[in-house]
């Protein structure tokens, strides 16, 4: 279900009611872009059915699916039209439009051009999980990220506030020290992809594709400064990964051990797979995150909470569904 993963945690929410919920997820139900118009985000059925539920629970966890569509003009067209224009309009005055004019031309120019261009659709996974205090996006990028969120906030009300997960080492440092020692956390492998990147101006990067990792060179390339920006890794040989500097957890597969077991789930049921495609990807998210969290220190929050005597689990909210 989650080829890629950012995750926030859920620091305030006074959760609404299941119904107020529904009501403003219909109302926010995904719409296809119109002529001339250039983007369009909504929810769906997270199912796939029409007209189903927006919101999905399945063993305590809930499921949306936001959908955007943007329609994208060719920026060649537009600066070919716009040059066309610019030069018929100083033929006839004389003068060579500037500034605000030539800004109002392309805007025309893309406005007309729209209800002729292709519509690009995409879907990104919601995943709330109440016990564990967290909301997990399928994506990678925090711009992504940003307007899902953006639209999230509004959604589910109750002043809902989040921050991306945070933990007392960075990604990079991190990975450096399992890259050098060669030797992963506790219950993890390294696989045979990564990327380092010298952080200065040059970007001076390195890339390894299918080639092990367990080499001098490698460590070579971190004392001369270059740092791990992605690592392939493997989790308790159930779950594969790209781990990332800005902690984003990309190319997420699922290994065959819980591929078999998905299978035996699924048997006699007629749901498309998906109560089962749920139930198997958050449980093993549900474990594999901790153990990543606690691989890169910890969150800071908690690690200071228990340097202080205080408890270390995140404060539990009751499901209103």
């Amino acid at each position: 279900m989650f080829k890629n993963a950012l995750v926030y945690r859920i620091d305030h929410w006074e959760q609404p009611p299941h119904h107020e919920i529904e009501a403003k997820l219909a109302g926010a139900r995904f719409i296809a872009c119109g002529a001339t118009q250039p983007e369009s985000h909504g929810f769906v059925e997270p199912r796939g059915n029409n007209q189903g539920a927006l919101l999905e629970s399945v063993g305590g966890q809930l499921i949306l699916q936001l959908c955007s569509e943007t329609k994208g003009v060719p920026s060649g067209v537009v600066k070919d039209q716009l040059e066309a224009r610019l030069k018929d309009i100083e033929a006839q005055t004389g003068r060579r439009p500037k500034g605000k004019m030539v800004k109002e031309l392309k805007e025309e120019i893309v406005h007309s051009l729209l209800p002729r261009a292709f519509p690009k659709r995409g879907n990104t996974l919601i995943w709330i999980d109440l016990t564990a205090q967290r909301i997990v996006l399928g994506a990678a990028s925090a711009k992504k990220a940003d307007r899902v969120l953006t639209q999230l906030a509004d959604l589910l009300g109750g002043g809902l506030r989040l921050t991306q997960l945070q933990t007392e080492l960075s990604p990079a440092t991190a990975m450096a020290t399992w890259l050098t020692e060669q030797e992963a956390p506790a219950g993890f492998s390294i696989d045979r992809e990564c990327e380092l990147k010298q952080p200065d101006s040059e970007k001076a990067a390195v890339r390894y594709a299918r080639h092990t990792l367990d080499i001098a060179e490698v460590g070579a390339h971190i004392q001369q400064g270059k740092l791990p920006t992605q690592l392939a890794m493997t989790w308790a040989g159930r779950v594969s990964f790209v781990l990332t500097e800005a902690l984003a957890i990309k190319k997420i597969k699922l290994l065959d051990v819980v591929l078999e077991a998905k299978q035996g789930a699924n048997d006699g049921k007629d749901d498309g797979g998906f109560d089962a495609d749920v139930a198997l990807t958050t449980g093993e998210l549900r474990r594999l995150l901790p153990e990543l969290i606690d691989a890169l220190g910890g969150e800071p929050a908690l690690v200071q909470a228990a340097a202080a005597g205080g408890s270390t689990q995140p404060a539990q909210a009751k499901s209103p569904f």
